[in-house]
């Protein structure tokens, strides 16, 4: 049996998650630091943008043998326009397939999805 990890509460100090949660933590931060560098190169601006990384665990206990045997990354992005939305896709894509360091580095210790949430908050056109 395995079990997932990976939400951190807001204020969560560093001192005080695993050395496992702290991976996940640096991940999504280098996939959001990247993403963030791509979004400025591209000239794209969101109105919000969250990250959340996840990992399941070879045990049902975290002990010194467990292992992540998968990730799993959510993209949240909120955007202005409707016509924003291909483009956000598309350098989330960038990020996380070419240019993530981090994310090159997860996928040699298992498999890594993701997921692209974009939402727009221009009112639809009736």
């Amino acid at each position: 049996m395995t079990k997932e990890m990976g939400f951190v509460p807001v204020g969560t100090k560093c001192s005080e998650l695993n050395p496992k949660a702290l991976m996940l933590l640096a991940t999504a931060d280098c996939a959001g630091r990247t993403a963030v560098g791509v979004f400025k190169k591209m000239k794209l601006t969101p109105e919000s943008f969250e990250i959340t990384v996840a990992g399941t665990i070879s045990t049902d206990t975290m002990v010194a043998e467990t292992v992540f045997t998968a990730f799993d990354i959510t993209y949240n992005v909120e955007c202005a326009t409707l016509t924003e939305q291909e483009r956000f896709s598309h350098a989330i894509n960038l990020t996380h397939d070419k240019y993530c360091g981090m994310l090159a580095m997860m996928r040699r210790i298992a498999p890594v999805t993701h997921n692209i949430l974009i939402h727009s908050n221009q009112p639809q056109k009736a």
